[in-house]
């Protein structure tokens, strides 16, 4: 949701309805995660993608009927490996897709979903994707309905998912969930029990951008910041050296000039680093490199890399060794830092240092796929 928020916001201003598609479950070769999103406009325009392509115009065809009916729909798109389709995912996985009509009166919280995400607040959107039918004698207020939203921050909520139990047990989850950035669909008995399966709830986990932290003002940490802001990332670019950090040469991120162990320090301390937090030390100079790792192997972050000679790769774990490193936080180095793909400029550089950042984060090897047998996408739902 995060990637169409300002254009879902626009038509939900306007009073206008907008079909929202989101990936709410993923088996085998998915192409795109869960929580992907794609709209449907009342202009019949598409924004987003669930699938990079594979069943964009089923999905369309469906939110133009959704939007308009009001009636939610939870569907599943495969093809086997073996055999073709007109409609299905040429690469041989599975998707399933809720998409349900977004509007101010069946969701007057998104206004402030946006605002949160704007403000870089944590925020889960959790939607009821499937539940069993309303008895006849039910009320319909009082049961999980598809579409219902709970929006969960840290410390609030508003809206309900149909059941005050239900609603229980998934702002526990949600705010798990947020803690840990993870989106995806969890399961309830009818009434929110745990051990059940008749009610799926895809939790949309928004919480802010992760962070990457580059040291060394160079011409090298340009392109990272660049390829870094690309992929997602908050990125600061830190260097002691007030000639060289500058705004005009690092545009578009935060530039701050400190020495790089103190400003990490005082950001370990104000608790504004975490597990998903990427550091890159490019300063190629062991007064700056050492303090800084010595702080960065001390937290458990997502990643922190090197830049540097073989030689200099030794010399600066000498030091850290004298430092009084310990060697398991030493194995978490990734230095020299980046994959070998024989870069030689900036940007070819700052490739390689993402897809490593990138392998690290998703267990990859980092092996050409023409080279690697089994399943491209790992699965990261039950299958």
């Amino acid at each position: 949701m995060r990637d169409v928020i300002d254009d879902l916001l626009g038509w939900w201003q306007a009073g206008e309805p907008v079909a929202m598609a989101t990936v709410v479950g993923t088996w085998r070769s998915a192409p795109r995660p869960p929580g992907a999103t794609m709209l449907v406009g009342p202009d019949g325009t598409a924004v987003g993608s669930v699938s990079g392509g594979c069943v964009e115009g089923a999905v369309y065809d469906l939110g133009r009927q959704v939007a308009s009916t009001g009636q939610p729909v939870l569907a599943r798109y495969g093809v086997s490996d073996e055999d073709a389709a007109d409609v299905g995912l040429t690469c041989g996985g599975t998707i399933e897709i809720f998409v349900e009509r977004v509007d101010q009166a069946s969701h007057p919280q998104l206004a402030e979903v946006a605002g949160a995400v704007a403000a870089g607040e944590p925020v889960a959107v959790t939607t009821v994707v499937r539940a069993p039918a309303r008895g006849v004698d039910e009320q319909p207020d009082r049961r999980p309905a598809p579409g219902r939203w709970l929006v969960v921050w840290p410390d609030r909520h508003t809206g309900t998912l149909g059941s005050d139990r239900l609603d229980r047990v998934v702002l526990e989850d949600a705010r798990g969930a947020l803690s840990a950035s993870r989106t995806g669909p969890v399961w309830y008995g009818a009434d929110g029990q745990r051990l059940g399966e008749e009610v799926t709830v895809f939790i949309s986990a928004l919480a802010p951008p992760p962070r990457m932290i580059v040291f060394g003002a160079i011409d090298f940490a340009a392109a990272v910041a660049r390829i870094g802001g690309f992929l997602g990332y908050r990125v600061t670019v830190c260097d002691a050296r007030p000639v060289f950090a500058t705004s005009r040469r690092f545009p578009g991120v935060e530039v701050v000039v400190d020495w790089p162990h103190r400003y990490l320090a005082g950001e370990v301390a104000a608790g504004r680093v975490d597990g998903q937090t990427v550091v890159c030390v490019l300063t190629h100079d062991q007064k700056f490199d050492v303090p800084a790792l010595r702080v960065a192997l001390a937290q458990p972050l997502a990643y922190v890399g090197a830049m540097g000679s073989r030689r200099t790769h030794a010399d600066r774990v000498a030091r850290l060794r004298a430092d009084g490193v310990a060697e398991s936080e030493l194995a978490r180095l990734a230095s020299p830092i980046g994959l070998d793909l024989g870069a030689r400029t900036p940007e070819e550089t700052a490739v390689s240092i993402a897809a490593e950042i990138i392998a690290a984060r998703w267990g990859g090897g980092g092996q050409p796929l023409s080279q690697v047998d089994g399943s491209i996408h790992e699965n990261l739902d039950r299958t």
